[in-house]
């Protein structure tokens, strides 16, 4: 079973109160850069056989935080990238709710196309269509983080919980909080979901959790032990 490791970049001087978008030259704030040091700390005990990131400056700069510590290199997908918000790119939230696109944006997502920019919906799908590439690629042992941004984050934690994209705005990602997700042959499971603790993965055993996931993809009836 494949496990992904979903980050938010740290904060920007721009996350808030702006809508940052594609804006080139958006670098980590000082409080952002203390969040990736510590990102990095709170996962120092797991194994990654890649570190990803969108091709944005927020998103390099927090995984590198992580990849440096481990002698690796930071591979950039492009699909991974913050979506083409168009001509709301820059503009202040505050500003940005009186706009009648808004609630488009807040309750029919799917429906929601940025002018001069890009239908929510193809966020999704490039993202989505990014993992699968990613899961294939590291292989069902593999372990792997993805540094991205907000609403592609919540697009692809969305797919995996088989929610229809009008639902993700139900989800949270906060800034470089991690979100973690096992992909088995069947369906994923959602380990954690915008966690700012210490990241302990549970084992790929079934001898340990006494044979119950049978087929690799067998949710536990009665909730399992859990992990020690």
């Amino acid at each position: 079973m494949t496990t992904l490791l979903l980050a938010r970049h740290g904060l920007t001087a721009l996350t808030g109160p702006v809508l940052a978008g594609r804006t080139p030259g958006v670098h980590l704030s000082e409080e952002g850069r203390r969040q990736a040091g510590a990102l990095a700390g709170r996962i120092a005990g797991v194994r990654l056989d890649a570190v990803v990131s969108s091709p944005l400056e927020r998103c390099l700069e927090t995984a590198t935080a992580v990849a440096e510590g481990r002698g690796m290199a930071v591979k950039t997908d492009e699909r991974f990238v913050e979506c083409g918000y168009g001509d709301w790119t820059g503009r202040p939230l505050e500003e940005l709710a009186k706009e009648p696109l808004w609630r488009v944006v807040q309750a029919h997502p799917s429906a929601a196309v940025f002018p001069g920019g890009e239908p929510l919906a193809d966020v999704q799908h490039r993202a989505v269509a990014a993992v699968r590439e990613w899961n294939a690629r590291v292989g069902e042992k593999g372990v792997y983080l993805v540094c991205s941004h907000g609403d592609v984050i919540k697009a692809i934690v969305a797919d995996a919980l088989g929610l229809h994209l009008d639902q993700f705005q139900r989800i949270t990602a906060d800034p470089a909080a991690l979100t973690v997700i096992r992909y088995a042959p069947l369906r994923p499971f959602l380990l954690r979901l915008n966690d700012m603790g210490e990241l302990r993965l549970p084992e790929d055993s079934e001898e340990k959790d006494g044979g119950e996931n049978i087929t690799g993809s067998d949710a536990a009836v009665g909730g399992g032990p859990g992990t020690t």
